[in-house]
């Protein structure tokens, strides 16, 4: 859990372009805001600020790593992705899910689940609030 005690994207994006989300785990106290730059159909930079468990810090600083540079079509293909592999324990392809892949461990802790889709669950929200999302 590399990404747990050294977190990626730790920090407030500052670009005006840039959206953000508060979100507060349903099962717990994890709490973390989300950042997105995006620029025409991209996620260029992601990031977040934020206090929970191992689980959801590790998977909200590999969720961001992802992101960087992604289509809005991959990005909710990750997320399917991962919803699959931590609520049905369907093993992905690691090129799919890179590092998030050593959170199928989570699979049989349901307990734990909503910690592992925090930032993913956060990353939902937000795609609510931007009226024109596109694909």
């Amino acid at each position: 859990m590399d990404h747990s005690r050294y977190k990626r994207n730790f920090r407030k994006i500052e670009h005006p372009n840039a959206l953000s989300v508060h979100y507060k785990n349903p099962t717990c106290g994890d709490v973390m805001t989300l950042f997105i730059d995006i620029q025409g159909n991209k996620t260029k930079d992601a990031s977040f600020i934020g206090e929970g468990c191992s689980i959801s810090m590790a998977s909200s600083s590999i969720m961001t790593d992802l992101l960087k540079n992604k289509t809005f079509t991959e990005v909710e293909e990750m997320h399917h992705v991962m919803e699959e592999m931590i609520r049905n324990g369907t093993e992905p392809k690691e090129e799919t899910l890179g590092d998030a892949i050593s959170l199928i461990g989570v699979h049989p802790l349901k307990a734990r689940h909503n910690c592992a889709l925090m930032p993913w669950q956060a990353f939902e929200k937000m795609k609510k609030n931007v009226t024109n999302w596109e694909h």
